[in-house]
């Protein structure tokens, strides 16, 4: 099918112009690290408030900053079409025999394998620096399942601002204006319960959040599968959504093109 092999093409064209930044590659793995070791330093004695349900702090927050980094780095997503935009790569793409729909699903299955490979590096070092999981092996699958699962709809709706507003400066103000808010408005730092009562409220409509009690209860001792499942149909329901979103956004660039 033209559709699969043009992704999967189209996938591979920005894999490699990632691989030929090893100093981007480095900065975006070494932030969250940072947030792991400093963070995880500076709060660990917060455990100690009633609310927390454990004992290490970097155990909680090995989790929350694996999805917090899944959404940022979908968040930056809309930087590189904006790119080809400047550079005249989509016009040539558009006179191509390239499936339209590639266009966008290579860039999401791009974010889908850079999701994982920088989440399995986190908790890898999360695991270094002493977090230990009950939850295992399932426990680590649900939580790059929601990783992914995360990434996929902030990184279409991304692409759809960047095809709507064509503007670095507006993509920029767009992603820090919306995704540091629902960052504070998560458990990723704090739990729940410390939270105060209208944050709680909003964080049940907070993607981020599902995506963090989602991997947080799989990799507890005994997971509530019925609750994680419907997290993750939830964020599953939401990236439908925001492709639908991205897909109409390229198709009215198309008519102004």
């Amino acid at each position: 099918m033209n559709f699969l092999s043009d992704s999967w093409f189209l996938t591979l064209r920005v894999l490699r112009h990632l691989m030929r930044q090893p100093i981007f590659i480095a900065l975006t793995l070494i932030q969250p690290i940072i947030w792991l070791g400093l963070y995880g330093q500076l709060f660990k004695r917060v455990v100690e408030l009633p609310g927390f349900q454990t004992s290490s702090y970097i155990s909680f927050l090995t989790p929350g900053v694996i999805i917090m980094s899944a959404l940022f780095g979908a968040g930056w997503s809309g930087m590189g079409i904006i790119l080809d935009l400047d550079r005249g790569v989509m016009d040539r793409f558009l006179i191509a025999p390239v499936s339209r729909p590639a266009i966008i699903l290579g860039r999401l299955v791009y974010l889908a394998i850079v999701t994982l490979v920088q989440s399995l590096i986190l908790f890898s070092m999360g695991f270094v620096l002493g977090a230990r999981f009950a939850g295992g092996a399932p426990g680590l699958f649900v939580l790059l399942v929601a990783a992914i699962s995360l990434s996929i709809p902030f990184g279409a709706l991304s692409l759809a601002m960047a095809l709507m507003v064509r503007k670095q400066e507006s993509v920029i103000g767009a992603v820090n204006f919306i995704l540091l808010p629902l960052t504070f408005m998560s458990p990723v730092f704090i739990a729940s319960p410390l939270m105060p009562a209208w944050m709680v409220a909003a964080a049940r409509f907070n993607p981020l959040n599902w995506a963090v009690q989602a991997g947080r209860l799989a990799l507890a001792g005994n997971p509530d599968w019925p609750n994680i499942l419907l997290k993750l149909a939830a964020l599953w329901v939401f990236g439908l959504f925001a492709i639908w979103l991205a897909t109409r956004a390229f198709r009215a660039y198309q008519r102004s093109a």
